[in-house]
């Protein structure tokens, strides 16, 4: 077994293309997009790599066969923004095999220490702004959009190789059919009280996507920024996530809290393309793939609500229930089954609390892993 570095564009489809193969058998794997990851991991392409570095290695067999690939991350933005000397690995895929994953990590690591790096954290591909986590409770069914998903025995191979929990994150089910509908029943009321104080809560104009967007990321870096590992969006990093998700938002479940011309917060729910996804082979768009996408999208019974923030000085007022309450009168109106709720850390006690009010279980856990190098 050896573990190469690799260079430049060299190996970036075995990279892409080692997660097929590996969850072949696997009824709950949905395969990522192969253009998407390849962007993903191509600087020019991504500004990510626009202010930080990555390392991708791959593990090959005594028969030459890929048996396991991880990301080594250095993410210079979060360190500079949290004060402290972090990097990240991530992308991590690996067989059922001690040697092969404690291999991988330990490239891994050696990398990011000739970086001046003092702790490794992961799985995260490539911050908190994009996929992350281990699944480390919830394999009965496949994940929603932009969530990951792996093996339960990856757990026991990273812990092995001497990292220990950071943190969980938590994903709520929230289906319509049992949901509590106090904050529909009481948005009304709630929304007379907000207008009272100027506050209003509409859809984001689709029209006008690009500079509602700019808002939206003022929001999101102001109203986001005591969470653990958080690391503000550069405009161009917004700006690349907007794009990409404009193709499939609806403005029924994608609201912003107004007060006048400033924006104070907003809700995201996108519908979770994963149950078509699913079913394109090898994520591959061409030739017929493209067709299983626009025509599956129509059937999505399913919505992932990606994100929920409030501006801290508006935080109380109700905007919160308003947000969650619109998303499921609009989502029970355009026959939309339930809702995954993701991702929330174990301890944001109040927004975990909002979610419960209105009947959601926790369903699937994720976890952080560190260690000190």
């Amino acid at each position: 077994m050896k573990v190469l570095a690799l260079e430049g564009q060299k190996h970036i489809k075995s990279f892409i293309d080692f997660p097929h193969d590996l969850y072949r058998n696997d009824p709950n794997y949905v395969p990522e997009l192969y253009i998407a990851q390849h962007d993903l991991l191509t600087p020019g392409k991504h500004p990510f790599h626009d202010h930080s570095k990555v390392q991708l290695f791959l593990a090959y067999d005594d028969q030459n066969k890929v048996c396991g690939r991880i990301a080594a991350i250095l993410n210079n933005n979060h360190n500079a923004f949290n004060n402290t000397t972090d990097g990240f690995f991530g992308f991590f895929e690996c067989i059922n095999d001690q040697k092969v994953a404690t291999a991988l990590l330990n490239q891994a690591e050696l990398w990011l220490k000739k970086q001046g790096i003092t702790t490794i954290i992961g799985p995260a591909n490539f911050s908190t702004n994009e996929t992350v986590g281990l699944l480390i409770d919830g394999y009965d069914s496949p994940p929603v959009v932009m969530m990951p998903y792996n093996y339960s025995y990856y757990l026991q191979l990273i812990e092995n190789a001497g990292y220990a929990k950071k943190t969980d994150l938590l994903a709520y089910d929230v289906p319509y059919d049992t949901h509590n509908d106090r904050s529909v029943r009481l948005l009304g009321a709630l929304q007379a009280r907000l207008k009272r104080s100027n506050i209003i809560i509409r859809k984001v104009n689709m029209k006008d996507f690009k500079n509602e967007a700019a808002k939206l990321r003022d929001v999101y870096n102001q109203a986001w920024d005591r969470n653990l590992g958080f690391v503000p969006m550069t405009e161009k990093e917004f700006d690349y996530l907007a794009k990409d998700l404009k193709m499939i938002v609806n403005p029924e479940f994608c609201l912003v809290a107004e007060q006048g011309d400033k924006f104070i917060g907003f809700a995201l729910g996108i519908p979770d393309i994963n149950q078509v996804l699913r079913k394109v082979k090898r994520g591959r768009l061409l030739p017929f793939g493209i067709f299983k996408l626009l025509f599956g999208l129509k059937k999505v019974d399913w919505l992932r609500v990606m994100a929920l923030g409030v501006l801290t000085e508006y935080r109380k007022l109700g905007i919160e229930a308003c947000l969650y309450g619109l998303i499921i009168q609009n989502a029970i109106s355009n026959n939309i089954k339930g809702a995954e709720c993701s991702w929330m850390l174990e301890d944001n006690y109040m927004m975990n609390n909002a979610i419960e009010a209105i009947n959601g279980k926790i369903y699937k856990k994720y976890r952080l892993l560190e260690k000190a190098l």
